[in-house]
């Protein structure tokens, strides 16, 4: 089984070192980094609307605890966001490149 991993940063930069990460570890066959987003939502008791960059990361099921540790340590947030969600089809040459790129070393 596959698994989509959602979470957003405070800059591009931290993005790109949490992509790296993931994908270096094997924990992630690809990462995207989508551009600036606006967030909006209630942290300490008060509103706040962010700019964030959003990275969706493609891993196995077996991967996901690994690539939830590799985010947890690199990100910069005191709560980060971290969603999981299932990948329920795909092409299957792709699905084959994701379990391939998914496997430890």
């Amino acid at each position: 089984m596959f698994e989509l991993i959602i979470t957003t940063c405070p800059s591009h930069k931290a993005g790109r070192r949490i992509a790296r990460a993931l994908v270096s570890a094997k924990a992630a066959a690809c990462v995207n980094m989508l551009g600036t987003i606006a967030s909006f939502y209630r942290w300490e008791g008060r509103m706040n609307e962010d700019r964030e960059v959003l990275l969706i990361a493609k891993t196995s099921s077996d991967r996901r605890s690994e690539a939830q540790r590799i985010i947890l340590e690199n990100h910069p947030y005191k709560l980060p966001e971290v969603i999981v969600l299932p990948v329920v089809a795909g092409s299957d040459a792709y699905l084959r490149w994701l379990a391939q790129e998914t496997q430890p070393a």
